[in-house]
């Protein structure tokens, strides 16, 4: 959260904490990527192995170019809320209908980006001529782009710096996710059977194999639902151990 928010001088400046549980993701991904790594070393040696994964490890690895920036600097790294540090104008913007990302790397792109918002003499002002005027001088030219991008849609933005080459993207709330086509036709919302209701819908997987493609074979369990089968098939529990549970409401 140190890294990540708006700028301490900035309206809503201060630390933010990521809009998903990332810390549990990723440990989820990296225990995968080491159940995995041990699983190999099993089959070419016959030597099993404990894995020790903690949530504190996987978010300082998290930290990736940014650590390792510090770790070699010993500069205390700075939030830059949607902005980058290094290149302008390199951060969202509000349009007239919503958020666009717009990420001009290089002179040309930034020219082509203001030309597009019909502000060409932004392209030749002598202050923002080039990429380290522009980092500079960001807190006069950034509201001036703004002031530019809100005068036109999301989808005409869009448009336009498509034609022009400059990179770009929508920010899209999860409506527009899950209505977008490329996310349907990737079929990345599916739907499974359910006990408690007809249907529940639920995120796919991302996983797209060409031999052993993902199985959805039920939806996700009601509270207790499994809870006999466990003490019975995997405990042992006798059908008179059961019971005596379900007469002390246990199970």
């Amino acid at each position: 959260m140190s890294i990540t928010g708006e700028r301490d001088d900035l309206p809503g400046g201060g630390p933010q904490k990521a809009g998903v549980a990332l810390a549990d993701i990723m440990t989820g991904m990296y225990a995968t990527i080491a159940v995995l790594a041990a699983l190999t070393h099993r089959d070419r040696t016959g030597v099993g192995q404990y894995i020790d994964m903690a949530l504190l490890d996987v978010q300082v690895a998290m930290l990736a170019n940014v650590g390792s920036n510090y770790l070699h600097s010993g500069k205390t790294p700075k939030r830059w809320g949607n902005a980058h540090a290094n290149i302008v104008p390199y951060q969202t913007f509000a349009t007239s209908d919503g958020h666009i990302i717009v990420a001009a790397g290089n002179d040309g792109q930034y020219r082509q980006f203001v030309k597009a918002g019909e502000c060409p003499e932004l392209a030749t002002d002598p202050r923002f001529l080039t990429n380290p005027q522009r980092v500079e001088l960001r807190d006069i030219l950034v509201p001036l782009l703004a002031e530019m991008v809100k005068k036109k849609t999301k989808a005409k933005w869009l448009e336009l710096l498509e034609e022009n080459g400059v990179p770009c993207g929508p920010i899209n709330n999860l409506d527009e996710v899950f209505n977008d086509p490329q996310v349907q036709a990737r079929l990345c919302a599916i739907e499974l059977p359910h006990p408690t209701v007809d249907k529940v819908k639920l995120v796919a997987s991302p996983m797209r194999m060409s031999v052993t493609p993902v199985q959805y074979d039920a939806a996700p369990p009601t509270l207790g639902q499994h809870t006999e089968q466990i003490l019975h098939e995997l405990l042992g529990y006798s059908e008179e151990q059961l019971d005596q549970l379900r007469k002390k409401n246990i199970i």
